[in-house]
């Protein structure tokens, strides 16, 4: 605790200069310090909000705390705009980052940090990955920096680094590496204790004298003492962050299943009366983290899958100037606007579009999907993705910062911030497990004690580590990390993790027709013009309007020459308007202007109005993707419906095509909008399939939206599911690998209940030994981590 007598240092607790005084206000309080850098370094954590360091220290700190003072300055190095430009995102208001978090063993470490994070004023939100040993962090930046951020972690026992791939994975080997020595350590003296208490239990060295089995005992003692020292102190490092925070985790009733088997055991040795269990310690901690070192690697080969996409891109690049001399560069250092050159066999270093030259591109790496696809000049391309055949020369569209591998990285990673029911349920049973364990070892102990049994302690050792929580805690993460990767690797992006539960409700489909079940690949297959003769200009005119639409059904009306058009706008759901050669005209559906019936000999869907009245109609047609029908038969047991925005003659003519059961036409973006929200009323489960900007409110609404890879920028904002790919044929293993998972997340509560409630009653009436409560609580750890691992493969 801090000081409080007048005389001491506040900081230090050292006498104060009666000659000088030196102040501060901490806690709301005028405060003494004994010399200037105890009262720089106390003000320094005032200004930078942490004056919970002095109600929470346990005893002052040492004169002028020149590592508090060194770490604050160090980290104020993060606050640099410079700096923050490579790995910070702004979103609006609020500025996010990723963090690669060193320390986070199981978790319970995720939840810790997400509790004792979300308490800090400025921090928005706080979402753990603990498969990735990463964090996404949000927060205001009026209100809290960077270094204040990263500061607050470091209070809570984490070391927290803008995540960087390269970074990220010599974090994983470290950690690989401290691992292995401590496993190494514990299973090397395990070996050594088990063959000489094996010795001592069967008696094989034949009637051995007192004195031998005590000189047995204390070298029991020596080779166990540097592997609860050392191999053990990830665990009790844990515990510590937890009971500090004021609370208790999974790490809470090992670290005292160990320490109270070792001092029972160095007092045992030391009276020479009483049993000791130097391997059933050696085992536990060998166990446990044979359990954690698998498990790290399992969720490090999941995460691997999205968090390693960085590697595909390429470091340099092929600038081509303004008179054509070609130069190399950092991919990471291309700016908007550059234009770079792709030779054959090279992989495309950054976003963009194709401004000259033909190839085959494999986008395997983002979509899952091995067949090439085909590029030509306007084209839009990925970096990391690999130029097959002919030479390119792109012009960057998104800095290495926003190209889509890093969106893609970027939300897997806050996916896990909106956990599902399965998840947040397993949190809060395993914490309050954790205390009902406490409880029911102390109540063993007591019970046992007053019956007089003298394996009291022993046998409550044996319920502590029976019933340890681990399986619980991994159940749901390790399930939704190895579903994800196994998601990503088949070009699926979710931006929910919980949209995976929502998955296996669904019982309704809607889906959109244009570039959803079409191939958004447009021609006009008939037209009408109020005076034929001038079809050239109608045309013209036609194309100037959509040469500034981004809808599929703008490649429709190209034309060489075009008008300059102004005052242009884009009605969602009616078309697109402006004023073309001095007069206004509208082009889109048929309630966009004042349609006069007229005898066509087609079924018209687009028109042209301008202020007299309808100039043109035209017939616009798109074919069906190939795969669309394969697709529709798959998902037959979900109640389809096709809702569009086309007239009902088309809409009707697709479902027809496919075997949609029920097709609903001229639809406005409200319309679809109010379609959902009533299919909703009704109790059903709705998911929505888009890919335009008149789909990004239906998006919004439904209970799980699905962009396709070819939607605009503001559906997939809109969707919880992005399709990397332009094919369908995702759809179907979404929808299964959602069911494998919630069966998989079920299989581990399951099991990892069953296990502590099975388990308990054979630890409490003594029949279960220590040895024997290692062994099974490990084996139900690996089981867990085991089953999730199948959802890889």
């Amino acid at each position: 605790m801090p000081s409080t007598v007048p005389n001491q240092c506040y900081h230090c607790g050292l006498a104060n200069d009666a000659s000088q005084h030196f102040e501060a206000v901490v806690l709301g309080e005028t405060r003494q310090f004994c010399c200037p850098g105890c009262q720089a370094v106390a003000q320094a954590i005032v200004d930078n909000g942490l004056e919970d360091y002095y109600q929470f220290r346990t005893e002052p700190a040492t004169q002028n705390d020149y590592a508090l003072e060194s770490r604050l300055s160090q980290l104020k190095v993060f606050d640099e705009p410079a700096l923050q430009e490579e790995f910070v995102f702004d979103e609006g208001k609020h500025k996010q980052i990723q963090l690669t978090i060193e320390g986070i063993t199981c978790a319970a470490c995720g939840w810790l940090i997400e509790k004792q994070l979300a308490k800090v004023a400025g921090i928005t939100q706080v979402s753990v990955n603990v498969a990735e040993r990463r964090s996404a962090i949000s927060w205001a930046p009026e209100a809290i920096s960077l270094s204040q951020i990263l500061l607050a972690l470091k209070k809570v026992g984490y070391q927290g680094l803008p995540f960087h791939p390269d970074q990220h994975e010599a974090s994983f080997k470290k950690e690989q590496k401290s691992f292995l020595k401590k496993l190494g350590l514990a299973g090397l003296m395990t070996m050594q204790v088990m063959m000489l208490m094996a010795g001592l239990y069967f008696d094989l060295f034949g009637n051995m004298e007192a004195e031998t089995k005590q000189y047995f005992y204390w070298i029991a003692l020596v080779l166990t003492t540097p592997v609860v020292l050392y191999s053990g102190s990830v665990f009790y490092l844990g515990a510590i962050k937890a009971i500090s925070a004021k609370t208790v985790n999974m790490e809470v009733p090992v670290t005292l299943a160990i320490f109270g088997a070792y001092i029972a055991g160095i007092r045992a040795t030391l009276l020479e009366q009483g049993e000791v269990y130097f391997e059933s310690i050696c085992m536990f901690i060998f166990l446990l983290l044979l359990s954690r070192f698998l498990e790290h690697r399992g969720r490090h080969k999941a995460a691997q899958i999205s968090a390693n996409m960085m590697q595909y891109i390429p470091v340099t690049a092929t600038v081509l100037s303004d008179d054509q001399t070609l130069t190399q560069c950092l991919a990471k250092t291309l700016t908007v606007g550059q234009v770079v050159l792709v030779k054959p066999g090279e992989t495309i270093p950054i976003d963009g579009t194709v401004l000259s030259g033909q190839t085959s591109v494999d986008e395997s790496m983002l979509t899952g999907e091995f067949n090439p696809v085909h590029k030509k000049e306007g084209s839009g391309v990925f970096g990391g993705t690999v130029n097959q055949s002919g030479s390119l020369t792109i012009q960057v569209t998104q800095t290495l910062k926003h190209a889509l591998v890093n969106q893609i990285i970027r939300l897997q990673s806050t996916a896990m911030a909106t956990k599902p029911k399965a998840a947040r349920m397993a949190d809060t049973v395993s914490r309050y497990f954790v205390v009902a364990v406490l409880v029911v070892a102390a109540g063993t102990f007591t019970f046992w004690h007053l019956q007089g049994n003298d394996h009291a302690f022993w046998i409550t050792i044996s319920v502590l580590v029976a019933t340890c929580p681990c399986a619980l805690g991994l159940a749901t993460p390790s399930a939704l990390t190895c579903a994800m990767a196994k998601l990503n690797r088949n070009g699926i992006l979710l931006k929910r993790a919980d949209a995976l539960e929502q998955i296996t409700d669904v019982d309704t489909i809607t889906l959109d027709k244009t570039g959803t079940l079409t191939e958004g690949k447009f021609s006009i297959t008939h037209s009408w013009f109020a005076e034929p003769e001038h079809q050239q200009y109608i045309m013209r005119v036609a194309a100037t309007l959509e040469s500034r639409s981004e809808h599929p059904i703008a490649l429709a009306f190209h034309d060489s020459t075009l008008f300059a058009i102004e005052d242009f706008a884009v009605t969602s759901g009616y078309g697109v308007s402006g004023v073309v050669d001095g007069q206004r005209y509208q082009l889109g559906s048929a309630r966009f202007g004042p349609l006069v019936e007229t005898e066509w000999s087609f079924a018209p869907n687009v028109f042209l109005f301008n202020e007299q009245g309808c100039v043109a109609a035209f017939q616009v047609t798109d074919a069906v993707k190939h795969d669309a029908k394969d697709v529709i038969t798959e998902l037959n047991d979900k109640s389809l419906i096709l809702l569009s925005g086309d007239s009902q003659q088309n809409v009707e003519h697709i479902a027809k095509l496919l075997n949609i059961p029920e097709a609903v036409g001229n639809q406005t973006p409200e319309q679809k909008y109010r379609f959902v929200e009533e299919r909703q009323r009704q109790g059903r489960r709705v998911m929505m399939l888009g890919d335009g900007i008149n789909d990004a409110p239906v998006l919004a609404s439904a209970d799980v939206a699905v962009a396709v890879g070819n939607a605009t920028d503001i559906a997939k904002s809109a969707a919880d599911v992005i399709l990397l790919g332009e094919h369908l044929t995702s759809l179907p293993r979404l929808f299964r690998v959602a069911e494998k998972t919630q069966q998989t997340i079920k299989q581990n509560i399951g099991w990892a209940i069953a296990y502590n409630l099975l388990v308990l009653p054979f630890a409490i009436s003594g029949i279960l030994t220590p040895w024997m409560a290692v062994v099974g609580m490990s084996a139900s750890s690996i089981i867990v981590v085991t089953n999730s691992t199948r959802l890889l493969k």
